[in-house]
């Protein structure tokens, strides 16, 4: 019997590293195309030229992000004249927080702390890409957040329009793309449509047959041997094919086997898996969650609240939640509604507009409000 459990000191896993979110694997399948097309995109950059801009369009856990790092990685394997640069939008979504990060590539430092301007930053950007004769490729990944946040054209116009002011810059972008309902090339302004006219690559959801073999690829690599029989990824991968996104697959591996290795088992049961489940499933609302400024926090709390104690078939419009909003934070009418449409956009809520009296805003939660109370503590 004691050889059927874990040692204190004893683990299942052979490198937990597999299994986390911004893994990129040495060996990457079943987006063979893409990476073709990715690699065709920035062909003249490794030129001297100005690569060509490209949108990775496709849902959450589609790949995207993994096949830019990974195409990124290549570019820096090799010298040459393109220097590529991925910023996360999610977290870095405003012009200043953009061009911030590429003044750090260029420069190996940070900007000054205070009493530096957005023009002093892109100067030394662009003079030093002249200067050193270097091609620029910037990869905005989640670039759905910029407008969310009203500042895609802020960020597009300088980088795509740099020529124009510093002869000689050449300077291409990598849009990545989740929220499906956005169609980034009529979202931006006229001035910057005429400069971008990007390529659009399309990555369709895993199948079946895929997902298996790409998870059991992380098991091989991130369990040891006997840790997960096939039966057990089997339920794993009908768990990730509900949930759509290869992501909650990944966490879910980790999570049920971390509940083994606490049951000191050596081997992950089906009541670990369902456990971690409970848990993967809101790796989306989770990770969106912690995007949120302080105010959006505290307004998505209070819609939580509201629609937590209000009756079933009680709706909550949009005047009633501003209402009851103001009295816990100083919000003009402007600013929630700005806040509201982002919430909207990254699908936390939905608005929608009920015919009545005028055209009456609804708002309802997506996910289970005791659920996103729990998250925002």
């Amino acid at each position: 019997m004691k050889k059927d459990l874990l040692m204190w000191d004893e683990t299942l896993f052979r490198d937990p590293e597999v299994f986390e979110i911004d893994y990129v694997p040495e060996q990457f399948n079943h987006r063979e195309t893409q990476m073709r097309e990715l690699a065709f995109q920035i062909t003249p950059g490794l030129r001297g030229g100005r690569p060509l801009n490209t949108i990775c369009r496709g849902l959450p856990g589609t790949g995207k992000t993994t096949s830019v790092r990974k195409l990124l990685g290549q570019v820096e394997e090799h010298e040459s004249k393109l220097v590529p640069v991925y910023i996360n939008c999610q977290i870095d979504n405003t012009k200043f927080a953009v061009f911030a990060q590429i003044y750090q590539k260029l420069s190996g430092r940070h900007p000054p702390a205070s009493g530096t301007s957005f023009k002093q930053i892109f100067d030394f950007v662009a003079r030093r890409l002249q200067k050193e004769e270097k091609v620029l490729l910037v990869a905005l990944d989640d670039a759905n957040y910029l407008l969310y946040e009203n500042e895609i054209n802020k960020i597009l116009y300088p980088l795509l329009r740099s020529h124009e002011a510093y002869p000689g810059t050449r300077i291409g972008v990598i849009t990545i793309i989740s929220d499906m309902n956005v169609d980034l090339s009529r979202e931006v302004d006229p001035r910057v449509a005429s400069v971008f006219r990007p390529t659009e690559i399309y990555f369709p959801p895993y199948g079946t047959d895929e997902v298996r073999h790409i998870l059991s690829e992380r098991v091989m690599t991130g369990l040891y041997p006997g840790a997960l029989s096939d039966a057990m990824l089997d339920l794993v991968v009908e768990q990730t094919m509900k949930s759509g996104d290869l992501r909650v697959g990944l966490d879910l591996l980790k999570r049920a086997t971390l509940n083994a290795e606490t049951a000191a088992r050596r081997q992950v049961e089906e009541d670990d898996i369902c456990r971690a489940y409970e848990v993967s499933k809101y790796l989306h609302l989770t990770f969106t969650l912690r995007t949120l400024k302080d105010e959006e926090k505290d307004l998505m709390r209070i819609i939580a609240t509201l629609s937590r104690e209000k009756d079933e078939k009680e709706e909550m419009n949009a005047g009633g939640v501003y209402e009851k909003a103001k009295e816990h934070m100083k919000l003009g009418y402007t600013r929630y509604y700005e806040i509201v449409k982002k919430l909207d956009a990254m699908r936390l809520i939905n608005l929608n507009y009920r015919q009545g009296r005028g055209r009456t805003r609804v708002i309802s939660l997506r996910y289970d409000p005791n659920r996103i109370l729990k998250l925002l503590v």
